[in-house]
């Protein structure tokens, strides 16, 4: 039995071929990670050369960090032949 705090990790919904059920799980999956905004708006980078304070690119990293951590998400729920069309894009919004 667990011990007193501990709490098991929510499974990685896996998609099954039933687009609209995994959808919603990976949503539900994605909002309790606290990355679902990323997924709907995206980020935007600095233009190469632009000059970013200290605080800009601490919270660009952070953004890109997390959108890393969602396409590595959505990398583990998808079987490899659709993965492979997915690879394909950059960013977790795109995909």
């Amino acid at each position: 039995m667990a011990s007193e705090g501990s709490f098991v990790q929510p499974a990685i919904p896996r998609f099954d071929g039933h687009y609209d059920h995994w959808s919603m799980l990976m949503e539900n999956f994605l909002r309790s990670k606290e990355y679902w905004n990323l997924v709907e708006t995206g980020f935007v980078e600095s233009a190469d050369g632009a000059v970013v304070t200290e605080a800009q690119q601490k919270s660009l990293d952070e953004m890109k960090l997390k959108d890393r951590k969602v396409k590595n998400y959505l990398f583990q729920a998808i079987d490899r032949t659709i993965l492979e069309t997915i690879l394909k894009k950059d960013t977790s919004k795109q995909t």
